[in-house]
């Protein structure tokens, strides 16, 4: 059969690289910007709260945040931040799905911006209500949880179901520990100038980003004339493509096109709420991150106070020493989680990847509670290895994970259904992000044993909902094996009855 090659011209290959890498650059820089401005509660609550009961200078503290309920009030705002934060997860992926993402996501960030300079403007006024810090941290939730189903939604409608979605997907949510590192450090630095600095300089740093994306962000191909072509054809060689096929790939390119007709399409409507819960996987996976972000955002939030909290090597070190000593836990996640987008692509297995990461996720937990505090050089090693199996599960399902279920089969290629299961599967991990933070806060005043404790029991749970799909991602994988060997078998068996009928027919 005659073959000719198809491929994509060059100049629009190199055309839809440009705009591909630009989207990745934008929506990095936005959420890596939103994680920055959320640090800044983390790294000032040593300084918000009391002393640690060893410390040198002793006392402490800013009302209503001093005394013994000092740490209750703390988890308390984590609470109210994180629980506006899930309910407005729910609403903005909802909304998401139907408004301009591009403008939804810049107001976002600029809000967001408003909020963390309001919460720092309270070190100058002298503002001590709690009632103002809480109503604060509401609005900041609020706000905040409008980045992540946009970001999210941008890049699946930019790489859809790419065979590397997994390793892309992996590198590219790094920008929540880089975000993390970068509050972190911009928080820590100005910190000793008043705690007010730490939260300006990050607020500031969103509504910049804010102002970018707003300018430069496109975020749909059919924007800029390209489509997504869905065909399939069958290939006999890479690259070749049968002449009978032909007519139907005529002006067409393997991949993202120009088209003139994009919009003249009928548009595609947005999926319902409870459509989108019942979608396979979505359920399971969305409850695994409830525990998943749990032990994540325990972390996030109340690991400087326990570095600030805990001697290390007989002492303990000072507000900004934890500040920054805490980003050792957020590389350990940037690499954490791009091993677990690369291992899950190889293996094609999501489920299966992150009960890897999971499971030894609690021995690494058990080992940094218990070795920590010998010396500063095994402290920093395994709070490494504890972020980087922590947060690989954690940043697998909220990208990769959430964009296959996204754009499954079951949703016939409606891409606008893509915001809503990541707000889905974002919003439940988030609850949990909410309640590990409170618990902390009640938990610790009695000892870091038992907050480790609920910290492993909740990483258990998060396995046990993952394992059903893991089975049928083995049970696949086992039935393609047994089916490729039979294929094999036939192949053989077919080429043995040819040479055997061509030596009953020619038998010289």
């Amino acid at each position: 059969m005659e073959a000719v090659s198809v491929g994509p011209p060059p100049r629009e290959r190199r055309r839809l690289l440009f705009h591909q890498i630009s989207v990745l650059l934008l929506t990095f820089s936005a959420y890596a910007a939103f994680h920055a401005s959320r640090k800044p509660p983390s790294i000032v609550k040593s300084v918000l709260g009391p002393e640690a009961p060893s410390s040198s200078s002793g006392g402490g503290g800013w009302p209503p945040f001093d005394g013994p309920r000092g740490p209750h009030r703390l988890g308390e705002l984590d609470l109210a931040f994180l629980s506006s934060y899930s309910f407005g997860m729910y609403l903005a992926g909802h909304v998401a799905d139907r408004v301009d993402i591009r403008r939804f996501l810049a107001l976002g960030m600029l809000a967001s911006g408003a909020s963390t300079s309001a919460f720092g403007v309270a070190y100058w006024c002298g503002v001590h209500r709690l009632s103002f810090f809480l109503a604060v941290q509401v609005i900041s939730g609020l706000v905040q949880s409008i980045g992540w189903p946009c970001v999210v939604a941008v890049v699946g409608n930019w790489f859809g179901k790419s065979q590397r979605r997994g390793l892309i997907m992996g590198v590219w949510n790094s920008n929540t520990s880089v975000g993390n590192i970068l509050g972190s450090i911009i928080a820590s630095s100005v910190l000793d100038f008043g705690w007010g600095w730490s939260f300006l300089l990050p607020g500031l740093l969103i509504t910049v980003v804010g102002v970018f994306v707003w300018a430069f962000l496109v975020s749909d191909p059919g924007d800029l004339g390209f489509e997504s072509v869905t065909m399939e054809i069958e290939m006999n060689e890479p690259g070749v493509v049968d002449l009978e096929d032909l007519d139907q790939a005529t002006g067409e390119e393997m991949g993202l096109l120009e088209s003139k007709e994009m919009h003249e399409a009928d548009p595609v409507t947005a999926i319902g709420f409870l459509e989108a819960w019942r979608l396979p996987g979505v359920a399971p996976f969305a409850f695994c991150l409830f525990f998943s972000k749990l032990v994540a955002y325990t972390f996030l939030y109340w690991l400087p106070f326990y570095i600030r909290h805990t001697d290390v090597a007989g002492k303990h070190v000072s507000h900004k020493s934890a500040g920054i000593l805490s980003t050792i836990f957020d590389i350990g996640g940037v690499l954490g989680g791009v091993s677990a987008g690369f291992m899950s692509d190889r293996l094609d297995a999501r489920a299966c990847t992150s009960i890897f990461f999971l499971f030894f996720s609690i021995p690494a937990l058990i080992a940094y509670r218990s070795y920590g505090s010998i010396s500063m050089q095994l402290n920093i090693s395994l709070m490494f290895l504890s972020g980087y199996f922590v947060n690989g599960p954690y940043s697998l399902i909220t990208t990769a994970v959430a964009a296959d279920l996204g754009t499954q089969d079951m949703v016939k290629g409606n891409s606008r259904a893509l915001a809503t299961v990541t707000a889905i599967i974002d919003a439940t991990g988030s609850v949990g992000a909410a309640l590990g933070p409170l618990l902390t806060g009640y938990i610790s005043t009695r000892g870091w044993n038992s907050v480790f404790l609920m910290l492993i029991c909740s990483t258990s749970l998060a396995i046990t909902f993952l394992i059903h799909l893991a089975k049928a991602e083995v049970s696949s994988k086992m039935c393609e094996r047994k089916s490729t060997m039979t294929s094999n078998n036939q192949t053989q068996t077919t080429s043995m009855d040819n040479a055997s009928l061509r030596l009953i027919v020619n038998p010289s």
